[in-house]
């Protein structure tokens, strides 16, 4: 039989109620409903005089259970939960541990006193959900901590620690966690019979603002990488805004309006689904539960270039030595130099403490001698993008790294199991493919080869969440995940503009489709002679036209377009002159390209290659797909990522798109569009 997970018990006049809810305390509706039984208890029992709401386990309540979101609702729901705790005639403390996020900030929010350990982090995230907070957080938030401290909070998604907490009002005290508990119920029994101080009644921290309205306007002029073009972070603004315009009553009804908007939106829909994605994007399928990672206490990394450099810096911040090999004093000094910059900057920024990236740099051992890899648990190389150099490398190390190390290959293309038959040691062999730049980017491509053992894959995913990486698996093939859908967009990029598009209307759409940048915005910055030799050259491909031009993108100011010293681009006359002359020697009849059909030539060839992918058991499910594109390529994560965006727009549109373009439809996408199906769930 289920034990509840909401229970009392009495400490003389104090009622403590508990949630004990694994794994994060969800306010799922037994929890929901366990509380309000409790709450009125208290409230209807003479001999209680005070209330303390805690949770075990790891945390607070870490937010509502979003499995619930559109489905029919169960009562009783969180917005009335949270009126009936406010509403309390008699004091509830909130004891705060690990995190209160979300439903689980509202649910503080409403006690009337908030008391929390050191080391917890309390926040409202929904925004990354494509919503806001539904239960009073817009409400009170602002009556507590003020507008601009509550449009951080809100609009920026990201939780505050305990200490910030209580510097802006937001919890009465912090303790050390193991006196929580105690400290809490003591907290009551001082304040029996002093006057409830509920949140909704408050108006001294949002009255600056009810006299200086353009708070908002500044608060987005400062803020605008938050808003991102999206719904809900202008939402938020709106349902803060009403706490400040409205009485709390109509302000709570402007805030539940604007949450059921969003909740119906495509957009929510998109960054729910993302939000399970990721999640289900580190579990391995098939993987015995039996299987235990190694052990991984010293990293070697061979390449001190831009790419071994930032790998380093990723275990160096986890606190992991690491071993950097390069093959001259030089190279090696501009890597180790170029570390240590990052670090400083870290540092004048403040994302660092001078002691976190002094303490870094002390566990960076530079060399010159492979041979110093040899009590390495794991070793990955970053060096020319070559497959003989590689597999000569790997023959090298297999001789010299200790029996039973990890050798890996961050490359972004090759066979993994060509590289890992160069070896004596097949099953320790895999791709790590990091993105540039390796110590910010968050994705990681765990590229899992026909020999590679459980073990090993486990190891790769569980040291992946120690360096703050999200995961994501696949196995060996041309380009991975990412890099393969890459390709085809590029080349219908280049097509679209031998056939009449601009390179700058080509980025436009993109853009506007928010992606970071387009594909000739992002060639520019890679470098037009990425893999061009001057020697060999022929002016075959409108590439190599430009780089005999001597146009080679940012590096030398020259490329699609012409840069300044800001490296500020803007469409070349010279670059246009140079595409006009390939096409003309070519025999190519241009025409106008509308933005439409440059959509749908740029993304639908990679939705279809994402179906291969997926055919082929290249990705474990569509949604990973998703999580390496919004992570890795600046996706728009209000779209969900390509697969699920595709499922937003009908597959048997993609599938009819394609057939338009001449492209042939993958077979698995071919029959989910006649099926009405989708990749994803």
């Amino acid at each position: 039989m289920a034990t509840a997970p909401i229970t009392t018990r009495r400490d003389g006049d104090i009622l403590v109620i508990t949630s004990n809810n694994p794994p994060v305390n969800a306010l799922g509706a037994a929890v929901r409903t366990g509380l309000m039984a409790a709450v009125l208890e208290g409230a209807a029992d003479a001999d209680v005089r005070a209330v303390v709401l805690r949770c075990v386990g790891r945390t607070f309540f870490a937010g509502a259970d979003i499995t619930e979101f559109g489905q029919p609702p169960v009562f009783p729901l969180l917005p009335e939960l949270v009126e009936v705790i406010e509403g309390s005639p008699k004091p509830i403390v909130a004891a705060i541990h690990g995190t209160a996020l979300g439903g689980g900030l509202e649910v503080a929010l409403a006690c009337h006193y908030r008391i929390a350990a050191d080391g917890a982090k309390l926040g409202l995230p929904e925004v990354k959900l494509g919503l806001l907070p539904g239960a009073g957080g817009t409400q009170r938030l602002p009556r507590l901590v003020g507008v601009t401290e509550a449009l951080t909070m809100i609009v920026g998604g990201s939780p505050v620690s305990a200490e910030r907490a209580s510097e802006i009002g937001l919890v009465d005290r912090v303790v050390g966690a193991d006196a929580l508990e105690a400290a809490a119920i003591a907290y009551a029994r001082d304040i029996i019979g002093e006057p409830l101080p509920r949140a909704s009644e408050r108006g001294e921290r949002i009255a600056e603002a009810v006299r200086d309205p353009a708070v908002f306007d500044r608060f987005r002029q400062a803020h605008g990488r938050l808003l991102k073009g999206l719904r809900a972070p202008e939402a938020c603004i709106a349902a803060v805004r009403a706490a400040v315009e409205l009485p709390f009553a109509d302000g709570l009804l402007r805030e539940r309006a604007l949450f059921q908007e969003l909740l119906a939106g495509d957009e929510s829909k998109a960054q729910r689904h993302y939000f399970f994605a990721e999640r289900a994007a580190g579990k391995i399928a098939g993987l015995d539960a039996s299987v235990v990672p190694q052990a991984i206490e010293r990293v070697g990394i061979v390449g001190a270039g831009t790419m071994g450099g930032g790998i380093a810096m990723n275990f160096l911040s986890a606190g992991i030595p690491v071993t950097l090999v390069e093959r001259e004093q030089a190279a090696l000094d501009r890597g180790v130099a170029t570390i240590g910059g990052n670090y400083a900057r870290n540092v004048r920024s403040g994302r660092m403490s001078e002691d976190a990236a002094g303490a870094a740099m002390a566990l960076l051992r530079p060399t010159l001698a492979l041979a110093d890899l040899a009590d390495s648990d794991l070793v990955i190389e970053a060096v020319f993008e070559d497959l003989a150099v590689k597999t000569a490398l790997f023959a090298e190390l297999d001789r010299i790294v200790k029996p039973g190390a990890i050798l890996a290959s961050n490359t972004s293309y090759l066979d993994i199991d060509a590289i890992a038959a160069a070896t004596g040691r097949p099953e320790a062999v895999l791709g790590l493919h990091f993105f540039s730049p390796a110590n910010i980017m968050r994705l990681l491509e765990v590229v899992r080869g026909a020999a590679t053992a459980p073990e090993v894959l486990a190891t790769a995913m569980a040291l992946s969440k120690r360096i703050g990486k999200i995961a994501v698996v696949a196995r060996t093939c041309d380009g991975f995940i990412g890099n393969r859908m890459l390709k085809p967009r590029q080349e219908a990029a280049n097509q679209l503009v031998l056939e009449g598009a601009k390179p700058w209307d080509v980025d436009r759409v993109l853009t506007a489709f928010r992606f970071p940048m387009g594909p000739f915005q992002m060639a520019d910055l890679a470098g037009l002679d990425l893999g061009w030799d001057a020697a060999t050259s022929q002016g075959a491909t409108l590439r190599e036209a430009m780089c005999e031009a001597g146009r080679r993108g940012q590096k030398n100011g020259r490329g699609f377009y012409d840069y300044d010293a800001e490296r500020r681009g803007t469409p070349s006359p010279q670059a246009e002159a140079i595409i006009a002359a390939f096409v003309a020697k070519r025999g190519t009849v241009q025409r106008a390209v509308d933005d439409a059909e440059i959509l749908e030539r740029l993304l639908y060839p990679m939705v279809n290659e994402g179906a291969r992918i997926v055919e082929e058991g290249v990705a474990q499910r569509a949604s990973d797909i998703d999580v390496v594109w919004v992570n890795g390529y600046g996706w728009p994560i209000g779209t969900g990522g390509p697969m699920f965006w595709a499922d937003t727009i009908g597959l048997d549109t993609v599938a009819a798109g394609l057939e338009r373009q001449g492209v042939a439809v993958a077979p698995l996408l071919r029959r989910l569009a006649a099926e009405g199906g989708r990749f994803t769930g």
